[in-house]
């Protein structure tokens, strides 16, 4: 009986964990990974959206069938995974994957839809990136362990804000342009530019007044 219900409950924690790592894992060694890669591990997506001259999106619908569990008369399976669905969120069957191609290569992986298994999330996922993950892709980036769970996708590095360029100080000057010298013909002078000077004003002195002398005055004395 012990043996049994652990086997159950072993069973519903494998169900979907290594599904949604394997997803999760995609979202990491795919960046990079040219277009013509991934519709060969991947194939040919579903819908095919241009963006501009530079940005496609590839979008690839995949479902999967929920088997029914089996009921024993001891241990009623099927009502322990009705019940771990009702308490996970259910049993998702289908996956909408979208793949960002920048120039050729990709960007960014995301997953929508009702995509999450009984144990993880994105697990549904794992049908479209399955063939890409267990075989390595050359254009693919290499797999980083700390970043891989069943749980919580992988986060993008935060770009670091960018600063506006200062804004060189405007000069008199042309760079690059060679002095100008002036053109004089064989044997003639250099003009010579002549400034014309103002001369100081100077205060005119005052008379200073001279007694007159008496020139026969003079001669007696």
């Amino acid at each position: 009986m012990h043996v049994s219900v652990g086997t159950v409950l072993f069973g519903l924690s494998g169900c979907g964990y290594y599904a949604s790592r394997t997803a999760h894992k995609a979202q990491v060694i795919m960046i990079g990974m040219t277009e013509q890669d991934v519709q060969a591990c991947a194939g040919i997506p579903t819908k095919t959206q241009t963006i501009d001259d530079h940005v496609k999106i590839f979008e690839y619908q995949r479902g999967r069938n929920i088997g029914t569990a089996t009921t024993s008369t001891l241990i009623p399976v099927q009502s322990v995974v009705n019940i771990v669905r009702d308490v996970g969120g259910g049993d998702g069957n289908s996956c909408i994957a979208d793949f960002r191609i920048v120039d050729g290569k990709v960007q960014d992986v995301y997953y929508s839809g009702d995509d999450d298994m009984l144990v993880g999330t994105d697990g549904v996922c794992s049908s479209v990136v399955r063939g890409c993950v267990r075989r390595a892709v050359p254009s693919g980036s290499p797999p980083n362990f700390w970043k891989t769970s069943a749980f919580i996708q992988p986060q993008p590095a935060r770009q670091p804000a960018t600063s506006p360029a200062p804004v060189p100080a405007t000069t008199n000057t042309i760079s690059g342009a060679a002095p100008i010298t002036p053109t004089v013909a064989p044997g003639a002078a250099l003009p010579v530019k002549v400034l014309a000077v103002t001369p100081a004003t100077v205060p005119s002195a005052t008379p200073v007044a001279v007694p007159a002398t008496n020139a026969t005055d003079t001669l007696q004395k």
